[in-house]
Parts: structure tokens; sequence; C-alpha cells
């Protein structure tokens, strides 16, 4: 194995034995996802599914995902504070897009409202995860290259802090102790909970709920669970409902406070909402009235809104940052060295000619929508034919073009629930937890709070472990 890890193993029996072990050791560790088959239900669970061992990854590309990460906080947070950026920025999309627009919607009536958020006390609060590759250059080495950074439901904190404990004890088996205590310690969860902490203290009612908005099958509850536990261990009290839920319990008192169940909302979280399956016409009613309130969201619209594709493009820009970012060069020079090439798909000359050279080199480019989740994007043939499809249309401003990372692949051993342990080509995916809270105009905490490593087998071109393609891993440092 590639890893330096496979030399360790004699045989596939000592495989299966080592397998069967981290298998063990992951459920004990508490790192489950409930079964597809009863997503609403914890009666039956298994183990999320993870790689035998750590990835090796290049001490410095981890530091620099670190030391950016602060920044794309303050980026996040000063693309949302940005009304004229986003309105110009995403004028094309919404025209096509009806996700984007139903979100647009609900920006502008809360702007137009100017509701009691806008007032100097207001909290805002930024939970996200930037995610990267590790593009593979001419000489050998590997650039940091972002892929995108997610500003909505930002998951897997959860589990991410449950892992090293496993890749430790498989390594230990294998006698290599030393090797063992070099897998970093992580506990996004804790610092995720933190951000959410500050800004229900910010709030400042000391009987007032965290609400997190939850989907009715959700197969990743354990991932929030950590989170709901950790701000119970500090006596702040979780409450989960769906949508639906606030559309008939939730209300706003003359002074836009959010009441759900007759108990006040300091903060609401969502892990719903970011993709168009999750709405109904009464969930969007739901969402707006969320809005409206003086709770704090987690994200405020704006912010869900800073995390799209079409906003990411626009940032590429030349001279873009240094006008959101105004007076901090060293910021933008380490934000723009992680930018890969993206590209506008816009009516005109540069759309066209975007298109032209994707169509004309097909392997060098992703088609990417407005969408979270993973699983969405296009590549290939694929790209080609939608490109083919959209080129005369207007739709295709709801999409945008990426440069497409060519990561070194390595070889590592995939473990997944009612599949045999196998040794496959894989590449990998490292994202970095982000908090940040504002009150008013004054930052009040910008952080990074952990990581998240993401592994797949080669041939899947897209798609995250909700999706059913990536396994959870932990990056070792070297």
């Amino acid at each position: 194995m590639a890893t330096g890890w496979g030399s360790l193993l004699q045989d596939e029996q000592q495989l299966e034995e080592l397998a069967r072990q981290a298998v063990d050791r992951a459920l004990a560790e508490g790192v489950l996802l409930r079964t597809s088959q009863e997503p609403s239900s914890s009666d039956v669970v298994s183990y999320a599914p993870f790689t035998l061992f750590p990835s090796l990854v290049t001490s410095a590309l981890l530091e620099q995902a670190y030391a950016v990460q602060m920044d794309f906080n303050l980026l996040v947070d000063a693309v949302s504070q940005n009304a004229a950026f986003l309105e110009q920025t995403l004028s094309s999309t919404i025209k096509r897009d009806n996700f984007t627009a139903h979100l647009f919607d609900i920006h502008k009536q809360v702007l137009k409202e100017g509701v009691a958020q806008f007032s100097p006390q207001t909290v805002f609060l930024g939970l996200n995860r930037s995610d990267y590759m590790f593009q593979r250059n001419a000489d050998g080495s590997a650039a940091l290259k972002q892929i995108e950074i997610n500003t909505i439901s930002a998951s897997f904190g959860g589990l991410a802090s449950r892992t090293p404990a496993v890749h430790r004890h498989v390594l230990n088996v294998l006698g290599k102790t030393k090797e063992a205590a070099k897998i970093l310690s992580n506990n996004p969860s804790k610092g995720l909970a933190m951000g959410i902490a500050k800004a229900w203290e910010l709030y400042g009612s000391a009987n007032a709920r965290v609400l997190l908005i939850a989907q009715e099958k959700e197969r990743n509850i354990f991932d929030q669970r950590a989170i709901e536990n950790e701000l119970l261990a500090r006596n702040i009290h979780v409450i989960r409902r769906k949508f639906e839920d606030v559309s008939e319990k939730g209300s706003l008192d003359q002074d836009r406070r959010l009441f759900m169940d007759g108990q006040e909302v300091a903060v609401v979280y969502f892990r719903d909402g970011y993709m168009p399956s999750h709405y109904s016409l009464q969930n969007w009613e739901a969402r707006l009235l969320l809005e409206r309130s003086c709770a704090v969201k987690c994200p405020d619209v704006a912010t869900q809104l800073a995390g799209t594709k079409k906003v990411q493009q626009e940032l590429s820009r030349s001279g873009m940052l240094e006008v959101l970012l105004p007076g901090q060069p060293e910021a933008v020079a380490r934000l723009r060295a992680t930018f890969a090439g993206l590209y506008s798909l816009d009516m005109g000359e540069e759309g066209d000619q975007a298109i032209t050279e994707a169509i004309a080199a097909p392997n060098c480019f992703v088609l990417k929508p407005q969408r979270e989740g993973g699983g969405n994007n296009l590549y290939g043939e694929e790209m080609v034919q939608a490109l083919e499809r959209l080129k005369d249309s207007e739709e295709r401003a709801s999409y945008i073009l990426m440069e497409k990372i060519e990561p070194e692949p390595f070889e590592n051993c995939l473990l997944r629930p009612g599949s045999p342990a196998r040794v496959a080509q894989c590449i990998s995916e490292l994202g970095i937890f982000g908090v940040y809270v504002r009150q008013g105009k004054i930052l009040v905490m910008n952080k990074h709070v952990g990581h998240l490593l993401r592994t797949k087998a080669i041939e899947h071109a897209d798609g995250g472990v909700a999706a059913g393609v990536a396994v959870l891993d932990n990056p070792y440092p070297v």
C-alpha cells in the first residue's frame, strides 16, 4: 500500500481480522449512522464507513488550510453583509434557478422590513466548512485547492471527533505506538458547540432554547447529537423540530422574538433546508418566519446565499477580494492561493468561451449547479451533453464551470457495512471547520475548530459520505 501501512499486513486473513477489530472500535467510539432501511429510528444502527488506515497528508498543506480558515470566515461574513454584491452576483442565477430565487426573495423581504435583528446588538453566527483537494503539480508536489465552502448544515464535525481513536487503535494493534500517537486530536463538535453557545449567551435570555431544524429521515443523527450533548454540558437545551413543526407551532411576539411550543428560541441551527427537495410551500413559509425573527440564525439566509457556487465563482474575479476585504492584503493573498479556476456561464462572450473550452477538453472541467449536499456535479461525457443542451439557453446561468482538480491517488482500505474490506486507489478531500460570531459590527469570535478528512475510491467522481461514496478518514501528517 502506497500509504506506507500496507507493508505491515502479511496476508488477506490479517487484513480481515484487522478490519473486524477496527469496526468494533468504531462502534464502541460512536462512529454511527442510522441505516438506510430505518432512517428515522435508532433501534438499528451501523458504523459510518471509514478507512482502515489514516491517509498521509503533507503537514504544510494541512497548516495552510487551517491558516486560511479565519480569512474564509471573514470573507463569508463580509459577503453576507453586502446586499449589493449578492444582488448583482446572483441576478442571472435567480432568473433560472428557482431554489436560489426563493432564498433571495426571503433575503430581500427581511432586508426591506429592517427587522429587529438589524439593531446594533444583533448577533450573527457562522458555522462553515471549507473543503479542499490536493492538486498534483507537474513537479510532483501538491497544492491546496478549494472545492467549495459549506455555509449551511456543514456536517460530520461530530463523527470526525470520534474517528482519531479508531485509527490510533488500528496502529496500536499493529504495534505502531509511535505512529498512533501522531494522529491528531480533533474535536470539531466541541468548537461548533462553542460558537452556538456564544451566540446563545449574547442573545441574553437564560431560559431560551437552541432550535435545531432537523429532517424527519436523518441517518446522520449521531453527528448532530454530539453537538447537542456539548451544549447540554453547558446547560444549554436543544429542541429538535422539523420545518412542518415550525409552521404549526412557531410564532413571533410583537418584538419578533421566536417561540416554539411556547419556549423562547435564542438560536436556530439549520441541519435541513439546503436542497430544493427540503422545501414544500409550507416549509418556505416556516423558513421566512424563522428569518423574520430576532433569534440568531445559523446560517441566516444571506450567509446561505454567500455559500452558492455563483458567489464562489465571482469571488475569484480579479480585484473582487480587495473590494470585500479592504486593507487586508495578507488575507487576500492566502485566500487567492487556494482558488482553482472558476468560470461564469452567464449569457455573453465570456460564458460562450468557457462552454467551448469545456466541450473541447471535458476532462479538465466540472459543471456545478447551485447545490449543497454532494452528488450534484457533472463530469466528462455527462457534462458535455448538459453543455450542448444548455449552451443556447439562459438556464446555463444557474451553473458554473470549475477547473477539475487532479490529486495523486494512493492506496487505502475502505470499510463499509455489508461489504468485504477492500484495498482501492483513493483520493481525499480535506475540510476545515470555521466558527465566527458577530455582534452588530464587532466580530467577537473567529476560529478554526477542527478538520474532516473524507476519502473515496477514484472511480467515483462526485459525492460525500452522506451520498454513500466517500468514507471518514484521518490525516496522518508527514
